[in-house]
């Protein structure tokens, strides 16, 4: 078996040509220098040096028909390991994400850009779907990490902390004008026009949950598979959309929209991370994740 060691010790002593030079280098003693280099020269056969008073020489026979082989071994193995240091180190490759829409806009861009300005070195692919379906190619290999809606339950992932909460709300534009200021009961929705995203959404689950609890059944007059169209829908009067007050905070504070006093009112939500299990976390994955606990 190739002792690396010892090839790297015969490779210091004949660069530096002299056993006490090359201890200083290597930070071990003489005598181990020394016990090194016999013990090469055993294992190969021949004698890698001649010993004179000026130092140590490479002898025609053994030391300089391998030096330069070793040499180039040695870059070689000392550039891998500098290649696997710098992975661990700096924000280099791709990082793949995955999120719905909403969450790359509300959430995610500015965090993006902002990691962009410290680390532009590392580039990004964004993969647009469902939580559940985000959830699934992160399983497969096909994201290398997701920001999904919660609650969300899968063992075969690694779900973190919430990285933003979000508050689920009614809505509704000027068509709605009278049920302003008004307190209105939830099942009392059943006789308004509903706007609700679609069934296989973490939302739409969650708000069926929570109405089931209470014993209401809430059918929408239209499904929606995007949080803008519902805004749009809402604003044009469509009915009363259920939506996340920081999706549509904007229209709120324009006043196209305004919020129901709906009671109760629905439970708060989040946005959290989701990784595989046993993934080794690069330099710049680590780093991008860092960014959400500093919020």
């Amino acid at each position: 078996m190739v002792n690396l060691e010892l090839y790297r010790v015969f490779y210091t002593v004949a660069k530096c040509g002299s056993l006490t030079k090359a201890a200083q280098e290597l930070y071990i003693s003489q005598p181990a220098v020394s016990q090194a280099i016999k013990q090469l020269e055993g294992q190969l056969g021949v004698s890698l040096f001649n010993r004179t008073h000026r130092g140590m020489e490479l002898s025609a026979a053994g030391g300089k028909l391998i030096y330069r082989q070793v040499e180039e071994a040695l870059a070689l193995l000392d550039g891998a390991e500098s290649k696997l240091t710098e992975l661990k180190t700096s924000a280099a490759g791709t990082i793949r994400i995955g999120a719905t829409d909403s969450i790359f806009y509300h959430v995610l861009a500015d965090k993006i850009a902002q990691f962009n300005a410290a680390y532009p070195a590392v580039k990004f692919e964004l993969i647009s779907s469902t939580s559940p379906y985000t959830v699934n190619q992160l399983k497969e290999g096909k994201c290398d990490i997701a920001f999904v809606n919660l609650p969300m339950q899968d063992d075969d992932v690694r779900f973190y902390g919430t990285v933003t909460h979000l508050s689920d709300v009614f809505v509704a534009g000027e068509k709605f004008s009278g049920l302003k200021g008004k307190k209105i009961a939830i099942s009392s929705l059943q006789e308004l026009p509903v706007l609700m995203i679609e069934e296989n959404t973490v939302a739409r689950k969650s708000l069926s949950q929570f109405l089931g609890n209470l014993g209401i059944t809430l059918n929408p007059d239209t499904e929606v598979a995007n949080w803008d169209l519902m805004i749009k829908l809402a604003i044009k009067g469509m009915g009363v959309g259920c939506i996340p007050r920081e999706y549509c905070g904007r229209e709120l504070e324009s006043g196209q929209l305004f919020e129901l006093d709906i009671t109760p009112s629905l439970p708060v939500r989040g946005v959290g991370i989701a990784l595989a299990k046993n993934t080794q976390l690069s330099f710049a994955m680590k780093e991008f994740i860092a960014m959400f606990n500093q919020t």
